[in-house]
C-alpha cells in the first residue's frame, strides 16, 4: 500500500500539515496525482454526488476541473481527533462563460493507518462573485506561503 504521511493519530501540527498537503495537491488540478492521496476504495460524498474508489475520483476531478476554470483553493484545519480531521475551505473559479464563483464548504475526513484518506464528506455552497471581488490572485498552482489564509481573509 502507498503511504501518504503524516499518518494518524494526528497532533495539531501533523493535522495542519495534512490539510496543507491536501490543499497543495488539489491546487495542482491533476486528478491522477490527487487520487493517490485516497485509498483504492475511498468513499466520498461531494454535495449530492457519491464517489467510490480512485477511478471514480479521477473521473470526478477531471469533470470538476474541466468546468471550474482557474481553480484556486484554500483549506484550513477546523478540528481533529485520532484518525479524523475536519476542515473548512473556500475556492474561486470561473466557468467557460467567465462567470466567477467563490465556493465555501466543510469537509470531514477519515484516514487509514498509512495516512490515506478513506472517507471524504463535503458540504459546499456556491456564491457568484464579480471578477473584481476575487481574493485569490496567485499564479495557478500552490498557494504561496505568504498569501493570507481563510481566517486572515475574513472567510
Amino acid at each position: 500500500m502507498v503511504s501518504n504521511p503524516p499518518a494518524p493519530p494526528f497532533t495539531r501540527e501533523s493535522a495542519i500539515e495534512k490539510v496543507r498537503l491536501a490543499e497543495d495537491g488539489w491546487n495542482t488540478r491533476d486528478p491522477e496525482r490527487v487520487a493517490l492521496a485516497y485509498t483504492r476504495d475511498s468513499r466520498w460524498r461531494n454535495r449530492a454526488e457519491f464517489v467510490n474508489g480512485r477511478d471514480e475520483i479521477v473521473a470526478f476531478l477531471t469533470r470538476k476541473w474541466h468546468r471550474e476554470l482557474d481553480y484556486r483553493l484554500i483549506k484550513e484545519l477546523w478540528a481533529f481527533d485520532g484518525n479524523r480531521i475536519a476542515v473548512r475551505f473556500a475556492y474561486e473559479c470561473h466557468d467557460d462563460s467567465g462567470n466567477w464563483y467563490r465556493s465555501y464548504g466543510n469537509e470531514n475526513w477519515e484516514f487509514d493507518d498509512e495516512g490515506l484518506m478513506r472517507v471524504r464528506l463535503a458540504c459546499i455552497n456556491d456564491l457568484p462573485i464579480k471578477e473584481e471581488e476575487r481574493k485569490y490572485h496567485w499564479p495557478l498552482g500552490r498557494r504561496p506561503d505568504d498569501h493570507p489564509g481563510l481566517s486572515d481573509l475574513g472567510f
